[in-house]
């Protein structure tokens, strides 16, 4: 009850910040960025696009990863008239594809770029049919959390690279929604069916499960990096509801009486990526590891996602779906 008065009337937590809170604001405070590059999926629309913006303004180098080159052109473009010294570079990424982010992984390697920041962002939710990527696997599980497993792994070795020749804490944001703590059912079955078994398949469950797998993954991440002594930490944030792409995808007439009825209560665009950008590059968040924020403060997740054994098998099942989608083993060190 504390938690619902705090965020309609947007009153700061202990961070300093609340649900009102804008992006750019969370920013304001922070050193300048200049030093640092960050990867941003999903930065094309929405909480992506304007984590991105803000991110440029404070001077980071932002790389904007895109199934649709075209429209991570026209963002940067966008970003370019407001901030004409903005460094930012676009490269083709399409994360329900495994080899598309082994190919991505592949080209940004080769740039021979530091990389500081990597926030895994990009999310759709799939209505009407099951759909299956071209890996077989479930296309809203996919997309939203397998392809950030796989790119997480690729690029956390240039992460760790870098923290130790700068000096600088890597940092790895995982968004993630709410929403996962709707998932009701046994974990294990629905591990099945994103390969292929046939069970009745639910669109809000699986982009349900498809969150509570970002949680999960954060929490698992969390651990192995503290084990390997990398300064690097990974946490997960829920952006707050907003009437974006992703949700707009969600057509129906209830679907738009509900937003119509909840208006004053969503979040602007702006608001919604703050909590992004706070665990991104705010100070306070400096040594912080496998937490879940909301407002831009520590909240409390569904009793699923706060499972070390479901994290683990989580883990160890997301493994075999990757390795099952190539011959050669990815080089990765975690």
């Amino acid at each position: 009850m504390l938690q619902a008065a705090r965020y309609l009337l947007g009153s700061p937590g202990a961070s300093g910040f609340g649900s009102k809170s804008t992006a750019e604001e969370v920013t304001a405070a922070c050193p300048d960025l200049g030093s640092l590059t960050a990867i941003i999926t999903g930065a094309t629309s929405g909480i992506g696009a304007e984590t991105a913006r803000v991110l440029a303004k404070r001077g980071a180098r932002v790389v904007i990863p895109a199934r649709s080159v075209k429209a991570a052109e026209d963002m940067r473009a966008r970003i370019l008239a407001e901030c004409p010294g903005a460094d930012v570079l676009v490269l083709h990424l399409d994360l329900s594809s495994l080899a598309s982010v082994r190919a991505f992984a592949r080209r940004f390697l080769s740039l021979g770029l530091p990389l500081h920041l990597l926030i895994n962002n990009a999310g759709k939710f799939s209505h009407g049919q099951l759909a299956l990527s071209e890996d077989g696997v479930e296309m809203t599980f996919a997309t939203n959390y397998l392809g950030h497993f796989l790119l997480t792994k690729l690029l956390l070795g240039r992460m760790v690279e870098t923290a130790a020749a700068t000096g600088v804490q890597g940092r790895i944001v995982n968004v993630s929604s709410s929403v996962h703590g709707w998932f009701s059912g046994d974990w294990a079955d629905y591990l099945q069916l994103v390969t292929r078994r046939k069970i009745p398949y639910d669109a809000t469950q699986a982009y349900a499960v498809s969150k509570l797998a970002n949680v999960l993954h954060t929490k698992e991440l969390a651990a192995r990096l503290q084990e390997m002594g990398a300064d690097v930490t990974v946490n997960c944030v829920h952006p707050g509801i907003v009437r974006t792409r992703l949700n707009r995808d969600r057509e129906g007439l209830v679907t738009d009486l509900v937003f119509v009825l909840l208006s004053k209560l969503l979040k602007t665009i702006p608001q919604a990526a703050a909590t992004t950008c706070y665990a991104a590059v705010h100070p306070r968040m400096a040594g912080v590891s496998g937490r879940y924020l909301a407002d831009c403060n520590e909240a409390l997740t569904s009793s699923a996602a706060a499972s070390s054994s479901e994290a683990a098998r989580l883990w160890q099942a997301s493994e075999d779906m990757i390795c099952a989608s190539s011959s050669q083993p990815d080089r990765n060190i975690i």
